[in-house]
Parts: structure tokens; sequence; C-alpha cells
């Protein structure tokens, strides 16, 4: 019987938009897709920086297949001991810094930021959060109510109370961090907004503020760890530690993992005056940490500078990519030279275009897609094209992609 599935797709699997992408993908590997006819697809979004190594890592295929074959699930997380969990835990914590050494793995970045939030308000005992305009932390109830968009916000109030949302790299936002504010959550460099970087004494002015009044700072690295932005994390090119770590993403190598970090001392806070202050049964499933971590290993030993030890790290110097990535970063920009392309900002391999309006890059995107090139748009600004490739992608295969995406450019702009 020969069945439709982009129709069963569309009738059975529950949709997020009128318009999805709805390609029909039976097999993925390195920067490439392919679809049930064979028409190949170069992967600009790396699944939205999940797939930062590329699609088809025979390391952390096997290491998926050893640990199914060891075990798969055995109980609620927290309970016993499971070799993989202990081993990620402890290589992460190698290349941060070191109040940042313990972790609560999540199945996803969303869960992480809820787990973070619950861990700052009882340390601190209080329930001020402040949160930034256009910053994306998840969709679940309390991640969307630190959201910094009242559109995706709206439709779900009652969320959650005394959340205080402060424009990024304002002087006004210090203000609103005071006695009472139990965290500040924000990403260092704001993915969704179309890659905006924090300015660096602003940022260190908000880890005095926070320092000052006792709140927590929570930075949110889900999109940009894991060398997307050109560092390990893209806190370290800062000199400004969080109190608490969000991780996600490319956590998992390719499968669903999350995770907050923070020091073992407020950790503690999670196990008592409710025991089990946080509890989750599929979090940091073996099979995803073994994926994450020969993803991982794979990230230092073939993608990393000064990873020799832990000093490094748990020091001053920042842990950057091959200077080969910053070269490749600077063909993408030098390749999207357009007069339709207002600007170009970037952070690494995550890159915003920003073209005339949404409509424009909506078509932009369409026309990508049908020449082979997948690409996306920005939550917050959807006039921005994404550009967030896999590590992996070669000086050809950007010249490929740029080539595409400026024809793209030309054919809708001729038609408008």
């Amino acid at each position: 019987m020969v069945t439709n599935n982009r129709q069963l797709f569309l009738q059975h699997v529950a949709q997020t938009s009128p318009a999805p992408i709805g390609l029909e993908i039976v097999k993925a590997e390195g920067v490439y897709m392919w679809d049930k006819e064979g028409k190949q697809y170069t992967d600009l979004i790396s699944g939205f920086s999940v797939m930062n190594l590329g699609h088809g890592q025979t390391a952390i295929k096997e290491a998926i297949k050893k640990q199914v074959d060891d075990y798969m699930h055995l109980m609620v997380y927290g309970e016993i001991i499971e070799t993989p969990q202990v081993q990620y835990a402890k290589r992460l914590t190698e290349f941060l810094p070191e109040k940042l050494d313990c972790v609560y793995f999540t199945n996803s970045g969303t869960e992480a930021t809820e787990g973070a939030m619950k861990l700052a308000k009882r340390v601190t005992g209080r329930s001020k959060i402040v949160a930034f305009n256009n910053a994306y932390h998840g969709s679940t109830q309390g991640a969307l109510s630190i959201m910094g968009g009242e559109y995706f916000r709206n439709a779900y109030r009652p969320l959650l109370p005394d959340v205080w949302h402060a424009d990024f790299n304002t002087e006004c936002a210090l203000y609103f961090i005071d006695n009472q504010t139990a965290c500040v959550v924000m990403e260092v460099v704001q993915a969704e907004a179309g890659v905006f970087a924090a300015d660096a004494n602003w940022l260190q002015a908000v880890r005095k503020k926070c320092d000052e009044t006792g709140a927590l700072l929570i930075f949110d690295e889900i999109q940009t760890g894991f060398g997307r932005t050109g560092t390990l994390w893209a806190f370290e090119k800062y000199g400004v530690v969080p109190d608490i770590l969000l991780l996600g993403k490319a956590l998992g190598g390719g499968l669903p993992l999350g995770a907050f970090i923070s020091s073992y001392e407020k950790m503690q806070a999670l196990t008592h005056n409710p025991v089990l202050g946080h509890i989750s049964t599929f979090a940091g499933h073996p099979v995803c940490c073994a994926a994450g971590l020969a993803g991982f290993e794979i990230l230092v030993e073939q993608f990393l500078l000064n990873h020799k030890g832990t000093e490094t790290q748990r020091g001053t110097e920042a842990i950057s990519m091959h200077p080969d990535f910053f070269k490749k970063e600077q063909l993408f920009r030098s390749l999207l030279m357009h007069t339709g392309i207002k600007e170009i900002r970037s952070a690494g391999f995550l890159i915003a275009v920003q073209l005339e309006n949404a409509d424009i890059c909506m078509k932009v995107c369409h026309e990508c897609v049908q020449a082979g090139i997948v690409t996306d748009w920005f939550l917050f600004a959807p006039d921005c094209l994404r550009i967030a490739p896999p590590l992996i992608i070669t000086e050809e295969q950007i010249l490929h992609a740029c080539r595409v995406i400026v024809d793209a450019i030309d054919k809708v702009l001729q038609e408008n």
C-alpha cells in the first residue's frame, strides 16, 4: 500500500506553523541531507545548532550502539550510577571554571532553563527574575515566562509572576537587579534576536550588580555552546563566569540532552526541603550521554586549541577553535556581498544576514531550499537569514552555499 507521507505528516503529526519546510529526508551525512527522490541538500542550520559536528559521525554512532547493547533506561534520574552520565559530567567540568563543577542533566535545553530557575529560587529564597527582550530560553510555561517576546507569551497567560524584562546591552537593565532578584537569565550572544553579542563592559557590570545584590547570574549557552561562536563557550571571551550555565542542542551529539551546571554547594539545595527538589524520569539518558560524550571528544581533539589538561580553561585563557574556523567565518562574510543585504552579524558560525524585510527573507529561504540549501530565519528577526552550518563545513561547500544564497536574493528581488 502506497502512502503519502506528506499528507500523513500534516494530518497526524502536530504542526508548529501553517507552512513547515516539509522535506522528506531519508539520509544525512556530513553537511548533506537527501530526500526520498535522491535530491541533495546542504544543511546550513545544523538542526538549529544540534549537529555541530555534522551528520553521521562514526564515533558517535558506535558509542550509541555500544551503550544500547549495555543498557538503556534503568531508573529515574539520579538514583543509579550510570557510567555515561558520570563520565560526561566529569569531562564537561574539566573544561569549565572551577565553580561550575556539578552537572544536572535534563532531556532538553528548555528543561535546563526550568531547573535553573528553580535552583535560583531555592538558593536565594527569592522570586524575582530578570530576563531580556528578544531572548529565547524555551517554550515550556516557565521558560516562556522569561522569553523576550510578548507575541509568543500573550496567548498563554497567566505565566510566572515577578518576571521583569529589560533591553539587552542597556544601563537601564542594571536597575532591574536588586535585593529581591533571584536570578538574571541571559544569552551572552542573543541568537534569535538576529545575533547580537553582549557588550563586554556591560556584561561585567551585570556580573558586578549580581554580586552586590546576591542575585545569581545564569548564562544560556544552549545554542552558542560547543564551539558555535568560535570559543568552546561564548562567555569565555568576556572574562565573566556565571553562577549557573545552561547547555543543550549540541550537548547530546544529535540525541536529546540538556543540562544546567552550577557549583556542588548550590546543587545540594535540590536534595532536601523538599527531597527530590528537581526530578525527571528520562533526564540524562545513558544513550544520549554516551553520544554526547563521544561528540564532545571529537570537538576537543579535532577543533579546539589549548585543551591539554584542565589548567588552561580553569584559568583565564579561553579555549578557541582552530584558525581555519575563523577563516571560514570571514569567507562567509566576504562571499555574501549583495546590495540587497543590509547587514551581516556573526559570532563564529552563528550568522544573521539581514535583508530588506521579513517577506523577502521568507521568499529567499524558499528559493534556497528549492535550490538545495536548507536555511531559515530567526524568531525575533524574521528579516534575517540564518546561517549556522556544521563546524565541519569546507571552503568549497561554503562557496557553493553562498552562490546559491546570492542567486536566490537576486531572483527574489527581481520578482518583487
